[in-house]
């Protein structure tokens, strides 16, 4: 079926002439049909809006590298004449007036948009779950989540409905439900994809941890994405001049077991054992990592997502408690340290001293190689897992260490596919570069990807 190709093949096949984007929009949209019931990926649906543009991308001339390609977004960016619900009772139903900038940037090349996908309410948590649109579900088991918040993008992508989109990660929520769901997912530099048009918008101090990225079911996808959506938005405050550029051949990796001692999945870390294993035998050296001095970095990034926003939120929904989803409520239940703005000012001056030692240490590796997070998707609502070698179960806060560190620290990270739990659930690794070296690490990534060799699409019942 051409709805379970990689983009880039999709892509090429357009512009030979060999496959119609309309019979490619005809697939997705039947899959789309016969499997969303089951998932609940999708918040809002384009079909026909979708099939009249493949008609016009059929007559008309090519617009650019993702001419006639179907491709979905995140429920937080704006699409002209769609509202951004974020998966709340909170927000307005009135349509937003233009695209987001990524967005734009997608149609602008010839991308269609499929529709919008779910999220948790605000985005406060690792499930995709509200009140608006209800739950979405893993398409390895749907007794599982995809994960949050960008877990519908996820679930639509690894279940072959969308060849490709945008979510955004202030959490790992581009990262957590791509190792989730056996996708690829980049977590760039703040700034290097502009996040104009992102709703809650993207400013100080968030903007520092919160970002926009490409999600497809292959590194060279994403890579493909990524190119697509880079570049200087004068709208976004955090926005860089960055030219792309073509990396040198990675020649050393570091390699990062574990963060803050926390004990990891087997099946993930075996899958770690095995990109270490891939990687060297691509002739590339690989030695373990000194991880020391950035133990409070996870702690940090919970003050400035977590605490922070906390009291807006529960001004925002005081006197109408009874409209909040437990994804939302499950953080503000969680009485946090009072905040102050010597708080902030310290905490952002630790970052920056961690953030310039971790260069420094990086400095002789092309990048890092670790896993994205201690466990495999998890059953709905689950929150303690017990862990071979952990002396007790661990929660949430402890399994997502190993991406909120980076969300945090800023630093670019990129999650693939790498192995199986024994119930059949895909596991990611994660690899880490230094701010602004997305290339490298997507360029080490399809390395990876291309030495693994094809990694299997879920079986939907």
């Amino acid at each position: 079926m051409p709805n379970s190709l990689p983009l880039v093949k999709m892509a090429a096949l357009i512009r030979e002439r060999k496959l119609s984007p309309v019979e490619l929009i005809s697939a997705h949209l039947a899959h789309i049909d016969r499997e969303n019931p089951k998932l609940n990926a999708f918040t809002i649906l384009l079909a026909d809006q979708a099939r009249d543009a493949a008609r016009r991308a059929e007559q008309g001339l090519p617009l650019g590298p993702l001419h006639g390609i179907p491709v979905t977004v995140k429920d937080s960016f704006d699409v002209a004449g769609l509202p951004t619900r974020l998966g709340s009772m909170f927000t307005s139903s009135t349509p937003a007036a233009v695209d987001a900038t990524l967005v734009s940037r997608l149609k602008r090349v010839g991308a269609i948009v499929l529709g919008k996908t779910n999220v948790p309410e605000f985005l406060a948590s690792y499930e995709s779950d509200n009140f608006v649109t209800g739950r979405s579900n893993n398409p390895w088991d749907y007794d599982r989540t995809p994960g949050g918040s960008s877990g519908g993008e996820a679930a639509a992508i690894a279940a072959r409905m969308s060849a490709g989109g945008i979510g955004s990660d202030g959490g790992g929520s581009i990262r957590i439900p791509a190792h989730f769901c056996g996708i690829v997912g980049l977590k760039p530099t703040p700034g290097r994809c502009p996040a104009t048009g992102h709703q809650p918008d993207v400013l100080n101090p968030s903007g520092l941890i919160s970002v926009a990225g490409p999600m497809a079911r292959t590194v060279a996808d994403v890579a493909m994405l990524f190119r697509v959506l880079a570049g200087h938005d004068p709208l976004d405050p955090f926005s860089a001049p960055v030219a792309l550029t073509v990396p040198p051949r990675a020649t050393k990796v570091g390699v990062v077991d574990a963060i803050n001692g926390v004990a990891v999945h087997p099946a993930i870390a075996g899958a770690l054992k095995t990109a270490v294993s891939l990687v060297a035998g691509q002739g590339i050296a690989t030695e373990e990592f000194n991880w020391k001095g950035f133990k409070t970095a996870p702690n940090l990034w919970a003050f400035f997502f977590g605490d922070l926003p906390t009291e807006g939120r529960r001004s925002m929904i005081s006197g109408r408690e009874q409209e909040a989803h437990w994804t939302l409520m499950e953080n503000l239940q969680r009485e946090p340290a009072p905040s102050s703005g010597q708080q902030v000012v310290e905490g952002l001056i630790e970052r920056d001293r961690m953030r310039r030692t971790l260069i420094r240490h990086m400095e002789g590796f092309d990048a890092l190689l670790m896993p994205p997070s201690s466990i495999p998707a998890f059953k709905h609502r689950e929150r303690k897992w017990e862990i071979p070698g952990a002396p007790k179960p661990i929660g949430l806060f402890q399994a997502m260490m190993p991406s909120t560190t980076f969300n945090f620290l800023g630093f670019p990270a990129l999650v693939l596919p790498m192995g199986q739990t024994e119930e059949g659930l895909p596991v990611g690794v994660q690899i880490v570069g230094r701010p602004w070296e997305e290339e490298k690490i997507l360029a080490l990534g399809e390395l990876l990807e291309s030495a693994r060799g094809e990694f299997p699409a879920p079986i939907l019942e």
